[in-house]
């Protein structure tokens, strides 16, 4: 296939690509401030849809809602955010979230029944907005530093993975935490994914050693053992992500080149 964004490569680090929940277009975004949409032909050219550019705004990250009628950008070194109405066409700045003391609101999540944006704040603080507008609904905090979060994909629960190695899990609707364990031999937590299914939950540490667990076992102990640890990077673990079928998981690290593992 042509590469996707064949009409207009970026001018800068790329820190996003991904798919359209259900139609056959392709959305790229990064440092020289742009989302670009690209429609997706099988042995064609992709032709650009459309670009649009956020003034001083590098872009952190980069998502579809679950209903594909928006895309959700951070910025790098900002506290608003930017949403982009697909529908409308229009660029609506969502300016500094009341009460929220964050400098910068960069790394986020969307929970699967497009119902909550998890934002992931500074000194363990996670800040659950609503998706309809965007307001604040409750902050939870983990101990220490917070590096990475995951739904479980019925929208009940949310995994947030800590600097220092532990998981913790919340219930979405008291935001109670229910249960921490300690993710086995994590020097630094990086990256989390439940499965599909809800059957697993990986865990990427800097070491790149990612452990599997059963999702059974994170609920009742607290120093799980692995089904599996894949020990095949030999840098970080940057992320790690489930096929929809549960069948294969992902591992790459952004910190070598082509690092990336089909397990």
């Amino acid at each position: 296939c042509l590469p996707a964004n064949q009409e207009r490569f970026a001018n800068g680090k790329l820190v996003t690509v991904q798919f359209h929940p259900s139609a056959q277009v392709v959305m790229t975004a990064g440092h020289d401030r742009s989302v670009s949409l690209f429609q997706v032909r099988n042995f064609s050219l992709n032709p650009k849809i459309q670009s649009i550019y956020l003034e001083s705004f590098p872009i952190y990250k980069a998502r579809f809602s679950v209903d594909g009628e928006q895309v959700i950008a951070t910025g790098t070194h900002h506290s608003l955010f930017f949403v982009y109405d697909m529908i409308a066409g229009s660029i609506i700045p969502i300016p500094k979230v009341q009460v929220l003391e964050e400098k910068f609101l960069r790394n986020f999540e969307l929970s699967p029944d497009g119902s909550f944006m998890l934002l992931t704040g500074t000194s363990g603080y996670l800040h659950l907005l609503s998706m309809k507008t965007k307001e604040l609904i409750s902050t939870m905090k983990v101990n220490g530093r917070c590096t990475a979060s995951a739904f479980t994909p019925d929208s009940s629960k949310i995994y947030s993975y800590s600097k220092e190695g532990e998981v913790f899990i919340w219930d979405v609707r008291s935001r109670k935490c229910l249960h921490k364990f300690e993710d086995e031999g994590s020097l630094e937590g990086k990256c989390i994914a439940v499965s599909k299914n809800n059957q697993y939950v990986a865990c990427g540490s800097s070491s790149g050693v990612v452990n599997l667990y059963t999702t059974d076992t994170c609920l009742k102990e607290s120093h799980p053992k692995p089904v599996k640890a894949i020990m095949s990077l030999v840098t970080s673990a940057t992320c790690v992500t489930f096929n929809p079928t549960t069948e294969i998981l992902a591992v790459a690290s952004r910190d070598a080149d082509e690092a990336v593992k089909l397990v």
